[in-house]
């Protein structure tokens, strides 16, 4: 069974903290906004490598009320290749090695003008059952270019 699946995320706006770390207030306040809106089958927040910390980013809809701390940003998207594992736990190099040979593999390469991003997708319940939360980590990919 293969763990790594291909989606595609489209070009979008999103609501972006600015750069930080979790655990800082504004990420604090980022999570406490958007954790007002009701539960969707897919997280819509991603948070996104940046030099000097992380881009938490949220899916925005027209009409959605974007307090002025967060601003409203233009997202590039793409196809991304997408593993799941142990939030906080992962063998990052494991990871990529695994990426690296199922792209080669099946025509497509790391798209390096994007930013790799994650997300926690275990609802909080499920969380507190197993006792740990599960991440989707999203590499951008794009098709190979023949040689």
């Amino acid at each position: 069974m293969q763990a790594i699946r291909i989606i595609e995320i489209p070009d979008c706006k999103m609501v972006s903290s600015g750069i930080g770390m979790f655990g800082e207030e504004n990420f604090t306040a980022f999570n406490a906004w958007f954790a007002a809106f009701p539960r969707t089958k897919d997280p819509r927040d991603f948070a996104a490598e940046a030099p000097g910390g992380v881009e938490w980013l949220y899916i925005y809809e027209d009409g959605m009320t974007v307090p002025e701390r967060f601003g409203i940003v233009d997202f590039k998207g793409g196809l991304y290749a997408v593993n799941t594992d142990i939030d906080q736990q992962t063998d990052i190099e494991s990871m990529d090695k695994e990426l690296r040979a199922f792209l080669q593999k099946h025509g497509f390469e790391r798209d390096k003008n994007r930013r790799r991003m994650g997300n926690i997708i275990t609802p909080p319940e499920a969380a507190e059952v197993m006792g740990f939360s599960q991440m989707d980590y999203y590499m951008p990919i794009k098709i190979s270019c023949a040689e």
